[in-house]
This record gives structure tokens, C-alpha cells and sequence, in this order.
């Protein structure tokens, strides 16, 4: 028998027999549907930590000297006490690594906080108070959509200027243009000069909720110790430059801090390759996990389509000794009840990629998680399904072919 006969065939049965058919593809196409959304979501994450979460937290060609990581995850107690030990970044040190420094990187220092921004009575909480240098709308990607950044001389003799985020501007200031007003912070005056343009969100989490006013302002006072910074972040033009002023800042503080060859260094410099490297974990484990639930609904699946092949072997076997008696050989009866639990698995794969796809792009639209559907998933459905029907039909299909037609006849 043909492969192209085999198959119309199968198919002519799954029309005929449309319940006893759905509900033997049920288990592939569930597994087929979990294989479709949990794939993407993690394509998905990949996609959104390499270009968004770690572009957003650090910078392309950038890296932050700090205390210690600012991302971190699953840290022993030992290690997060042995870091509150480590000395502050000062004002010194992170002028020393700038003047330090032979190559072209662009710098800036910043500190922040959370606290409150008050306008006429209105009290924004929660936000993110940021005392920064004037370099750092440059080295974030900060475009500014209305007005200005502070200037150097701003910056240098800590004027009371501010710079809104998107969101703390349309909620202290909903229809009225907030250049030249004047907010509170901590009950101290700063005159608004500039409104940064909407960034998004991350994960769920507004991007636009922050004030950045310069680092030599009052606002210092309440995002860190007098003289203390968070970070210094360094901007280099290309990856193979930004470690070149890694090693030289490496230098600079090593040097600064007194610290002898075998000790270890007191500080982190903090990169997006850095902050990606438990992402990276813990989408190695989820790529493992993912398939591992997969395989139980697929194993599931595929004992309800050998349990329904076997069903209709025993309620076709008068037709098997017909087709035997009539010239069929037995590598026919194979192939056909092959096809029809192939075909089977199919319908439910097939079925399963597109409502894993509606499932995923629901998914993205509806919530903060980021979904892509991945070719390879969908293909690897396909094979998936019409492997497991390959599998669950042989046993079912060896059973047909082998029975003896003089038998078969006489089966009522």
C-alpha cells in the first residue's frame, strides 16, 4: 500500500470516528500546547533580559563600580554580610577612576533612593530620587521630551534643578506643562526643567516613576552619606575597551584601597553580561524542566492513542482477514495502522501549535510577560506529535499485521 493511500485512509477513519478521535489526540495536544506557550515565554524572557532588562539596568559597552552587585539572586547570608563590610564608593574615588582613566569612555556618578515628590498639595510616593552628574542622561539613554537636562555648571554647584520621569510628570502635572514649576522633595524646592521621554516598563514595573536632580544637590542627603555614591558607571565606545577600562579602574581602587596582591577586591564592576549570567542559569534549567513536564502529558497522550489503536484492532479484525484474504500483505497492515496513529498524534499537534500560539500571544498582550514564539517550537511540535503517534501505534499496528486471516475471518 502507498504511503499517500495510507494516509487518506487513516484520515478517512479519524472523520468517521470524530469523538473516539478527539479524545485520543486530547493528550498530544496538550502536551503539544504546554510544549508552544512554555517555550515561548522563555524565548521571550531571553529576548527581553538580553535587549531590555540588562540594556536598562547597566548599558551596551558600560559597567558600574560599586559596593556590590547591584542584581543579585540566592545570596548566603555570609556573603551578603561579608559585602555590607566592604567601604563606600566615594566622590574621590570614582574622580580618581575618571582622571584615571587613559581612553575614551564617557562617565558619570549617581546615587537614589525611594521617597516622595510633592506638588500643590499632590504627594507622589514610591519614587525613585536619583542625585546623578550630568553625564548620566547620556550613558542611560535618558532622551529628554520637554525641556532640558542640567548643565555641568549645574551640576558642579548642585543647583536645585530636577529632571521628571514621564509617569511622576503626567501624575503631578495632568494637562499642565511642568517646565518652570517648582516640586518638593523632603519639603526642599526644585524647579523642574525637564521631562524625560516614556521608557516603558520592565517586567511589570514603570520605568517613568524617578526625579534626577545633581548629585551636589540637597537630594544627596537623602539618597546616601554625605561624600558617598551608589555607582560610578564608565561608557566605553566598544566592548574590547570598556574591559581595557576595567582593568585600569581594577587598578586605580586596588591601588587606592591599599590592597595586597592575594586579596581579593572590595568592590564589583558590575556589566549587562554580568547581571544576565543567573538568567542564563536559570533558563538552562527551565529549558530542562519545560520538556521534562512536556514528556509526562506526551507519555500520557500517547498510552491513550495505543489504548484506542488497540481498540480498533480488536474492532476491525474481520476487515484485517477481508484485506489479508484479498492479497494484503502484512507490512500493508502495518503501514496503515502507522498512519492512522501518526495521523492522530498530528491533528493533535497541529492543534496544540495553534492554540499554544493564540495562548502565548494572549500572553504578551494581557500581561507583563514577554512571549515569542519560536519556529523551532513549532516544528519541534509537529515532530514531537507524529513521534509519539509513530511510537504509540506500533505496538497496536505489529498486533493487526500479525494476525492470521482464516482466524480473523471467523472473529464476529
Amino acid at each position: 500500500m502507498p504511503f499517500l493511500e495510507a494516509v487518506r485512509l487513516a484520515l478517512q477513519t479519524i472523520r468517521a470516528q470524530k469523538l473516539k478521535s478527539g479524545f485520543s489526540a486530547i493528550g498530544v495536544f496538550i502536551g503539544v500546547t504546554f510544549l508552544i506557550g512554555a517555550w515561548s515565554i522563555v524565548n521571550g524572557m531571553n529576548r527581553y533580559m538580553t535587549d531590555k532588562f540588562a540594556g536598562t539596568l547597566v548599558g551596551v559597552n558600560t559597567f558600574h563600580l560599586r559596593r556590590r552587585p547591584n542584581v543579585n539572586f540566592n545570596v548566603e547570608d555570609s556573603v551578603w554580610r561579608a559585602w555590607r563590610r566592604r567601604p563606600r564608593i566615594k566622590f574621590a574615588d570614582a574622580d580618581a577612576v575618571t582622571q584615571g582613566l587613559r581612553m575614551p569612555v564617557v562617565t558619570a556618578w549617581y546615587s537614589e533612593d525611594r521617597g516622595s515628590v510633592e506638588y500643590n498639595g499632590k504627594v507622589a510616593k514610591d519614587i525613585t530620587l536619583e542625585g546623578a552628574t550630568e553625564r548620566y542622561f547620556d550613558i542611560m539613554n535618558l532622551k529628554i521630551a520637554d525641556g532640558r537636562a542640567f548643565t555641568p555648571q549645574e551640576s558642579k554647584a548642585g543647583t536645585t534643578v530636577v529632571v521628571l520621569g514621564y509617569d511622576l510628570a503626567q501624575k503631578l502635572f495632568p494637562g499642565v506643562n511642568p517646565i518652570g514649576r517648582t516640586v518638593r522633595i523632603h519639603g526642599i524646592p526644585y524647579r523642574v526643567i525637564g521631562v524625560v521621554e516614556r521608557q516603558g516598563n520592565l517586567l511589570g514595573i514603570s520605568l517613568d516613576k524617578f526625579v534626577v536632580a545633581p548629585a551636589l544637590s540637597p537630594i544627596q542627603r537623602e539618597v546616601n552619606p554625605p561624600g558617598v555614591v551608589d555607582a560610578l558607571i564608565v561608557k566605553a565606545n566598544s566592548e574590547l575597551e570598556m574591559r581595557d577600562a576595567m582593568d585600569q579602574t581594577e587598578a586605580i581602587m586596588r591601588s587606592r584601597r591599599h590592597l595586597r596582591p592575594r586579596q581579593d577586591d572590595n568592590f564589583v564592576m558590575e556589566t549587562s553580561e554580568g547581571v544576565l549570567d543567573f538568567w542564563k542559569k536559570l533558563s538552562r534549567i527551565l529549558y530542562v524542566v519545560g520538556p521534562g513536564l512536556v514528556g509526562v502529558a506526551l507519555v500520557v497522550g500517547g498510552i491513550v492513542i495505543m489504548n484506542i489503536m488497540l481498540m480498533a484492532v480488536a474492532e476491525r479484525t474481520r476487515e484485517i482477514g477481508i484485506r489479508k484474504s484479498l492479497g494484503a500483505r502484512r507490512r500493508d497492515i502495518l503501514r496503515q495502522f502507522l498512519a492512522e496513529s501518526a495521523a492522530l498524534a498530528t491533528v493533535g499537534a497541529t492543534l496544540g501549535i495553534g492554540t499554544g500560539i493564540v495562548l502565548s500571544l494572549l500572553l504578551k498582550v494581557a500581561t507583563p510577560l514577554p512571549a515569542a514564539v519560536s519556529p523551532f517550537s513549532i516544528l519541534l511540535g509537529v515532530v514531537v506529535g507524529g513521534g509519539v503517534g509513530i511510537v504509540a501505534g506500533v505496538y497496536p499496528a505489529s498486533r493487526a499485521s500479525r494476525l492470521d486471516p482464516i482466524a480473523a475471518l471467523r472473529q464476529e
